[in-house]
């Protein structure tokens, strides 16, 4: 018997919800509709996100976007067994707003719910693409403060790998965007610019490249890139197109070769990318190009559902309820989880 799954996504700055029909069977969920609400434009006047305005607009937004998602699919709210929710990790008080309504709905409709942790949200978002992966894989998972790579076996069956010690590629981004003076958020805007650049400009670190293990560093990188933009002084303005191209070659490179040890050491054929910075057009590049000349598959989530969204908490929810991993709960008394390792993850979460 199939089942009707409201997602929704509240653990930073976006807002998402989105509804998933679960299928008998391994078939994979299929995304009906999907809403999102970005707070992009309120945060850039403060150069990063601001965890209490962050709330308040989740408060404002989550309600409207729920009645998009059921406008858009003809799906009615009554319709619905399980109401999902992001559970963790992220802002506390965005969290709090998520999980407060989805267990409200659920109250209200006397329908079950279930906290989804946030990155098995991106890990298995590629299974809403197009070309959808199939298990085992070598997941490189790049979300904001996350760099990780993982051997997924199947839903809830994950093993790190390897993962950041300090700073994640997605902060190298953010911190090194800022310090070159780029605007919020940083990740993209030095992307953007890293096009009109020069690559091999500047000699910049390639932190743990040559390890011998598939953790990450990129705290190093930044400090490096701070260094360069010292001795630019003056001449930073017109060299920054390179200063930028220059620090994404490093960061992609690290993660494009550390991704190529881990399907050495593992021996799997296929790769999936998920997160915010798999959206990096360069990455995209450069892995697709090393996967090819390996005869390894490697499978991405579409653009757009690349950032945080409610379409991968109601996918991760159906995938989890088909595999078994999880029973949703008439329990409404909620918590939420800010900190929560991915490997951390239990039948009874």
């Amino acid at each position: 018997m199939s089942q009707l799954i409201l997602g929704i996504e509240s653990s930073c700055d976006e807002t998402g919800v989105a509804l998933v029909r679960a299928g008998e069977g391994g078939a994979v969920p299929v995304l009906l509709a999907h809403a999102l609400h970005s707070q992009i434009d309120m945060h850039q006047a403060y150069g990063g996100v601001v965890p209490e305005l962050a709330s308040r607009d989740h408060i404002r937004r989550v309600l409207p976007l729920t009645r998009e998602v059921l406008r858009e699919s003809g799906e009615r709210l009554e319709d619905v067994d399980v109401v999902a929710f992001t559970r963790g990790p992220g802002l506390a008080g965005a969290l709090l707003v998520g999980a407060g309504v989805a267990c409200a709905l659920g109250a209200a409709l006397d329908k079950p719910v279930l906290g989804v942790h946030h990155l098995e949200g991106h890990l298995l978002s590629p299974f809403l693409s197009s070309d959808p992966p199939e298990f085992p894989f070598v997941a490189l998972l790049v979300s904001g403060g996350h760099t990780q790579l993982m051997r997924v076996e199947g839903v809830g069956r994950y093993e790190i790998l390897g993962e950041t010690i300090d700073d994640a590629a997605g902060e190298a981004f953010d911190k090194s965007a800022k310090l070159m003076g780029l605007g919020y958020p940083g990740g993209p805007a030095l992307s953007r610019l890293a096009e009109q650049g020069n690559a091999t400009a500047f000699k910049l670190p390639r932190p743990l490249l040559h390890s011998g293990d598939l953790d990450f560093s990129f705290a190093g990188l930044k400090t490096a890139v701070l260094t360069q933009a010292k001795k630019l002084g003056d001449e930073l303005t017109a060299r920054k197109a390179d200063l930028a191209a220059s620090t994404e070659a490093a960061i992609v490179e690290v993660l494009v070769k550390k991704t190529l040890a881990a399907l050495q050491k593992t021996g799997l054929k296929r790769v999936v990318v998920a997160g915010g910075v798999g959206a990096n057009r360069h990455l995209r590049a450069q892995l697709n190009a090393a996967c090819a000349q390996a005869k390894v598959r490697v499978h991405y989530p579409e653009l757009h559902l690349c950032t945080d969204n409610g379409a991968m908490i109601a996918m991760a929810a159906a995938m989890r309820l088909q595999a078994g991993q999880q029973q949703p709960n008439r329990d409404y008394a909620f918590d939420v989880k800010p900190r929560w390792p991915l490997d951390a993850i239990t039948l009874a979460a």
